[in-house]
């Protein structure tokens, strides 16, 4: 009789995580510059070379894919929702454009995925009231997919889910929204039965690019929200206040014994800066500290897209974060200012920065070693780390429309590593330059075949 195990990529605990095989795959979304003319598409970079191994274009024009994730992962190990024998084997991409999702299956042939199925618009307007689909993650219950906005691209967005085996729509996940409107990431706390998700702004504010008007007017979102993860209905707001604009990624502890996280704000419109909170729990009630301050860089208004000449300064635009499964080591990608920097947050309340390098930028073009010569635009974007949490990978497009507004000149797209060393600090590997160049499109999310510091959660600590 045959012994059915479960998947060889779950773990029990962030801790046995670290200890899984080094990543040979990664995933990597590439983003059409124009969007009307040809599709996106899905490559698979070969680590050991560096060498782009594959790319599969999407079905038609205008996608945008963002942010994707696994169908399964570790939180099917979880006691009271077990689900031990399902795959780690579908990628979830979502367009956050067209609100089209694809299914790859990478089982057979992981360096080739295969498109399996295409979850059509009307069908997820039609099921969950929603549209424009960020981001995914895999749950207990289901795989969960945040969205930005209505079908007529206002407030409120939210959280659907998609059926494990089916991947057709589910429905609406909230019950009791409360005060919640904005909407953009979204993360748990499963040994607390509880729900964050942060606000960036309706698909009717953020597509036309960025507004000065909408910042000036504080109009982006700056709040947390809590949700009961069980009954599906809103705790509490936590505003973090309105000169914070832009609340992002959220990267809770991954130990499930714990009750913090860290969210990054993209721009405080009163001095430029970028900031980082760490949210906790204190007497039952959720709470959030600024913990980190990135402040603007002085820059010739010469150098500067023509949104930031009066300012005379490059903000740092902290577009993502990304936490090292031992929840010690925090990176922080400043996109505007071309820095990627690393914090020790082992006391999540008085982060230490470790380590930082520079590529790219609005004002700086810095090079990579394996490009000796050429000053590269767009900066650390989306950032990723391994499951040891030794390697960190880094691409350097956010959002088309915005890319256009800070990088004019277009952004002509790569990917990079660093390795963290024993004492946080980090170096830029000077072998690893992935070149999109010849593909001619941007890249964005990256996946690690196997898992990564951000695709999973964990119910043992």
């Amino acid at each position: 009789m045959a012994l059915i195990q479960p998947d060889p990529t779950f773990y029990p605990s962030a801790r046995e995580a670290m200890t899984a095989p080094r990543e040979e795959l990664a995933y990597v979304a590439l983003l059409a510059t124009t969007g009307d003319d040809r599709p996106d598409g899905l490559a698979t970079i070969d680590l050991s070379t560096g060498a782009i191994a594959d790319v599969h274009d999407m079905s038609v024009p205008g996608d945008e894919l963002h942010h994707f994730g696994w169908n399964v992962c570790s939180a099917a190990l979880c006691p009271y929702a077990p689900h031990p024998h399902v795959e780690r084997r579908y990628l979830v991409l979502p367009g956050l454009r067209s609100s089209r999702i694809y299914i790859f299956d990478v089982k057979d042939d992981p360096r080739r995925p295969k498109l399996v199925k295409t979850i059509e618009p009307e069908t997820i307007f039609e099921k969950t009231g929603y549209s424009r689909p960020h981001t995914v993650h895999c749950g207990t219950d289901a795989i969960y997919v945040s969205a930005l906005g209505n079908v007529d691209g206002d407030a409120p967005g939210g959280v659907f889910t998609l059926d494990h085996d089916t991947f057709e729509p589910k429905g609406r996940w909230e019950i009791d929204r409360g005060p919640q409107r904005l909407h953009y990431d979204f993360w748990w706390h499963l040994g607390h039965d509880t729900m964050i998700s942060s606000e960036w702004g309706t698909p009717n504010q953020i597509e036309p690019g960025p507004s000065l008007e909408l910042l000036v007017g504080r109009q982006y979102g700056h709040r947390l929200h809590v949700w009961d993860l069980v009954k599906r209905r809103h705790l509490q707001e936590i505003d973090l206040g309105d000169e914070h604009q832009m609340a992002l990624e959220l990267r809770p502890a991954h130990d499930p014994t714990k009750t913090y996280g860290f969210v990054n704000t993209v721009i405080n419109v009163e001095d430029l800066s970028a900031n980082i909170f760490t949210w906790y729990l204190e007497n039952g009630v959720w709470k959030a500290r600024k913990t980190i301050t990135i402040p603007a860089e002085p820059a010739d208004p010469d150098l500067l897209p023509e949104p930031l000449k009066q300012f005379g300064a490059v903000p740092p635009l902290v577009s993502d974060i990304s936490l090292t499964l031992d929840d010690r080591i925090l990176l922080v990608s400043a996109w505007g200012t071309g820095e990627l920097k690393a914090y020790d947050v082992s006391d999540p309340f008085a982060p230490r920065e470790t380590g930082s390098v520079r590529i790219g930028g609005i004002a700086r073009r810095d090079g990579h070693p394996a490009a000796p010569g050429r000053a590269l635009n767009g900066g650390p974007q989306m950032v990723e780390a391994s499951r040891d949490g030794r390697r960190v990978y880094f691409t350097n497009s956010l959002y088309r429309s915005w890319d256009d507004v800070f990088y004019p000149d277009g952004i002509s797209s790569w990917m990079a590593k660093v390795d963290i060393a024993d004492d946080g600090s980090i170096a830029l590997d000077p072998g690893f330059f992935v070149d999109f160049a010849s593909d001619g499109r941007r890249a964005h999310q990256v996946r690690l075949q196997g898992g990564d510091s951000s695709s999973d959660s964990y119910c043992f600590p």
